[in-house]
């Protein structure tokens, strides 16, 4: 297990150069002259010559990617074009929010997606099975931004018993501002992990231990959690480890239209005014965050399935009899 965590860590390099030189490659070539944002309009141009000359931009493309490749396997995200401040303080000043809003919405999504894909699959077929299939349908194909707008105008505009904007402060303050943002992000993530539970439940209901469970008079709750949902978790945790992990990356449109102060919205404005280093630094701590979620979910089948971890058990004494031998 723990050749195989290392070789998993060791698999983020070329993720990681890979992203990085996309990117990198993708912003250099975009209309627009970062000089010009740091110095503003109306800087001379020879103003404009002397920060380029500040920033390397003089240099080819080829030699400034090794420059910021050396600084970031030195621990350097470099500095924002718009504030000059530090790249790195300003994403995990911002990370925090970004993983509140995300859990918060994974929360939304299991409390939704669990019971109802659980009950879709032991009545399928009904008119509840059809009726969450649908829902789910709708779930999945209905873009964020648009039920976000559809939650602020009801709650926030009509009714106004929510805050439609911003981070509120304290307890209270910040569940409220919290209510909308997690709704509209769960809602999309419900409908995947609803589907998938009904889909890996229909799979584990048909079983003969299901069966034989039951004949030794289980209730049929303790047959439903410790037989089947047990039994059916490992797509249901690959479903909602990847959710997670795409929701840790920053959920762009839904935090840009509540105003929440996170990865997301940051990488849209740094995007807008083609702040290089920081769009550079956002898109690698979210492909970091995002490896790191998908190992995490593969070291969780071990505990999950003991098939699982049997098999690196055997896979270890394996190699131990072959070095005897």
């Amino acid at each position: 297990m723990g050749k195989y965590i290392v070789r998993r860590l060791l698999m983020m390099i070329p993720v990681l150069l890979g992203v990085t030189f996309i990117v990198f490659f993708i912003m250099s070539l975009t209309p627009g002259d970062p000089a010009a944002i740091i110095l503003g309009d109306q800087a001379s141009a020879e103003s404009l010559a002397l920060k380029r000359i500040e920033l390397g931009l003089d240099k080819p493309l080829l030699f400034r990617y090794a420059t910021y490749m050396g600084n970031l396997f030195r621990g350097d995200l470099g500095t924002s074009y718009r504030n000059q401040l530090s790249v790195a303080e300003q994403v995990w000043d911002k990370f925090p929010n970004t993983a509140l809003l995300a859990i918060a919405g994974i929360l939304v999504a299991l409390m939704i997606g669990i019971p109802v894909g659980i009950l879709s699959a032991k009545k399928q077929y009904t008119f509840m099975d059809n009726s969450s299939m649908v829902l789910s349908l709708i779930g999945v194909s209905m873009p964020n931004f648009w039920l976000g707008l559809l939650l602020s105008l009801l709650f926030a505009l009509k009714l106004g018993w929510l805050p439609s904007q911003g981070m509120g402060s304290g307890f209270w303050g910040l569940l409220r501002s919290l209510i909308l943002p997690a709704i509209t992000l769960g809602t999309g993530v419900a409908a995947t992990v609803v589907r998938m539970t009904r889909s890996s439940m229909l799979e584990v209901i048909r079983q003969d231990y299901i069966s034989t469970a039951r004949a030794k008079g289980i209730t049929e709750k303790q047959v439903t959690n410790k037989h089947m949902l047990k039994n059916a978790l490992i797509p249901i945790v690959t479903a909602v480890g990847l959710q997670f992990g795409h929701l840790l990356g920053g959920a762009m449109l839904t935090e840009t239209i509540f105003s929440w102060p996170g990865l997301g919205r940051l990488m849209v404005d740094s995007i807008t005014s083609k702040d290089i280093p920081m769009v550079l630094g956002a898109v690698i701590f979210m492909a970091v965050m995002f490896s790191f979620v998908n190992l995490l979910v593969d070291i969780l089948y071990a505990f999950l399935d003991p098939r699982i971890k049997s098999q690196y058990k055997g896979k270890k004494a394996a190699s131990k009899r072959e070095v005897t031998v």
